[in-house]
């Protein structure tokens, strides 16, 4: 064996270096396989961490809003950003962001308005009554989201500008739109993007209801009929159409920035006994037509007609009754017995 041993002596130098270079080599390649080992351990477990920590929030976001109803700030600003659902109708989604925004709207105004004036078990009560009023609502835009597309109906983003517009000049007020927000967001919370959206699910529903409802077409044809053959008598129309309508008179004159439906906007732009003919409510439940007893600059004397769309309520408490609306939330409303025992106590 020492014979076949190579003489190192007699190695030229780049045999040596190269032996040399293979002997730090191997030695380097006992550290660096289970380096890589380290590394990618350390990558796997913080995947698995990544996982648990998502998991976790999931888990809590599920249980925040699913079992107990919370309503914060950031779990809106998280399901504007995941859609999640809070309901279905007839297998449309309902959004839980705009449950949310329907309710915190709603209670945002209430809470402004109230003073504290009520206690903490009245506050509670008023809650649920406006949540459950708000999924509601958000159902019922939600079926009108199925519809459109069958009846061929939509809403552009300039037909919501246009409304927005409008909206500007109620009570026949030209305000900027920055004194107009501020308006909203004191007393609605709502950011401009907000209403916009609100404005979108009124429209679209309104014209859904103008699709469907045909009798509600046909009793406007028979108004617009009898005003014209009667000039402008609206008692007339109240006679002979009856239950059909919902006839109503200011009595005197009241506030031309009125929350009428539009009614007191639209009187102000009229001139005395003149009718304004048939227009869509603002919040899309019917038509109106209203004619101007006097106005002054500031206030506005009329009667108006109602014609109610019902059509699209029919539909919605059919598709109720049919178990065809799944609320994933529990919204507990005391009945009256409670209230009453509530408030004697």
């Amino acid at each position: 064996m020492k014979l076949l041993k190579k003489d190192n002596s007699k190695k030229t130098e780049e045999e040596k270096v190269e032996e040399r270079r293979e002997e730090v080599l191997s030695k380097g390649r006992k550290f660096k396989y289970p380096l890589q080992w380290t590394k990618h351990r350390v990558v796997i477990n913080t995947i698995l961490i990544a996982f648990a920590i998502l998991a976790l929030i999931i888990t809590a976001g599920w249980l925040a809003l699913y079992q107990f109803g919370m309503t914060d700030d950031l779990l809106y600003r998280v399901t504007r950003i995941i859609p999640v659902s809070v309901a279905s109708v007839d297998s449309e989604d309902v959004r839980f962001s705009d449950y949310l925004m329907l309710y915190r709207s709603s209670i945002s105004s209430l809470e402004r308005q109230s003073n504290n004036q009520f206690d903490n078990e009245s506050i509670d009560d008023l809650h649920a009554e406006y949540k459950r009023s708000a999924l509601t609502e958000a159902e019922e835009y939600a079926l009108a989201a199925k519809l459109a597309p069958e009846l061929d109906v939509t809403v552009t983003p300039e037909e919501v500008d246009a409304e927005f517009d409008r909206h500007l000049k109620i009570g026949g007020l030209d305000r900027s739109e920055e004194s107009f927000m501020k308006i909203v967001e004191d007393n609605f919370g709502l950011s401009k993007d907000e209403y916009k959206r609100m404005l979108y699910l009124t429209l679209l529903k309104a014209k859904v209801e103008t699709k469907i409802d045909d009798q509600a077409n046909k009793i406007a044809k028979q108004v617009e009929d009898i005003l014209a053959s009667s000039d402008n008598d609206y008692e007339k129309v109240a006679t002979e159409l009856g239950d059909q309508i919902i006839y109503e008179e200011t009595g005197g004159l009241v506030d031309n920035k009125n929350i009428d439906g539009g009614r007191a906007t639209e009187a102000m732009k009229l001139e005395p006994g003149k009718s304004s003919g048939k227009f869509i409510s603002m919040n899309g439940d019917g038509y109106y037509f209203v004619k101007l007893i006097k106005k002054t600059n500031a206030e506005v004397n009329f009667v108006s007609i109602k014609v109610p769309f019902t059509e699209f309520d029919q539909r919605f408490e059919s598709l109720k009754n049919e178990g065809k609306i799944v609320e994933y939330i529990t919204i507990n409303i005391p009945s009256e017995e409670e209230s009453t025992t509530s408030n004697e106590n």
